[in-house]
């Protein structure tokens, strides 16, 4: 029987996102483990979802961003770190209750980046997103996914909807409509045909 560790599409699954913070359009994505490889196969993504105009990129302090990011993205980007710092959990908080941040810290890795737009936060609302609007993401529940399989395709489905047919609340369009690479909202006919 395959252990946990070394079956890549057993235990654990980590979803990689990359977007683009003003229009919200999500470039790419990437379930993986929360490991080198899998940072190495998002950067490689992201690489070919980006145009080659130099841009901002900040990630979170998980250590194998860096190198990845000098492989795939070799003077691409204008690169920043912002390492969150988590205080000790109260007694009496449930096991899923996070700690409370009591710091983030911003670290210039290459480039230019512009020091108030080190942030995170973005990302972070997308995952609130993809934790209310996809039910295999509730844990303790018969829906939470059990299989890799199934839970990319979620993942895909998720953020296909999420581009193109949710309109997002801030610009009152979707997110390829306010990046110009289309006319208008996407039914889910649309959605199931293209995909289909």
């Amino acid at each position: 029987m395959k252990s946990e560790k070394n079956d890549p599409i057993i235990g654990t699954a980590y979803g990689f996102v990359g977007m683009e913070r003003n229009t919200k359009l999500v470039l790419c994505h990437h379930l993986g483990k929360r490991d080198a490889n899998s940072t190495d196969k998002f950067m490689h993504k992201l690489s070919i979802a980006t145009s080659k105009q130099k841009f901002q990129l900040t990630v979170d302090g998980f250590p194998p961003y860096p190198t990845a990011v000098k492989i795939f993205l070799p003077g691409q980007v204008h690169f920043a770190t912002l390492t969150k710092v988590y205080g000790a959990a109260s007694d009496g908080e449930g096991r899923y209750s996070p700690a409370e941040v009591v710091d983030s810290v911003p670290y210039i890795v290459s480039g230019n980046p512009v020091r108030s737009r080190i942030c995170t936060s973005h990302i972070e609302r997308v995952n609130l997103s993809i934790r209310m609007g996809m039910r295999r993401m509730t844990r303790l529940t018969n829906a939470f996914s059990k299989r890799w399989s199934h839970l990319e395709a979620a993942y895909s489905l998720f953020f296909a909807y999420y581009n193109f047919c949710r309109v997002h609340k801030t610009f009152r369009v979707t997110p390829p409509m306010e990046s110009g690479l289309t006319g208008h909202v996407w039914t889910i006919g649309e959605l199931l045909c293209l995909v289909g």
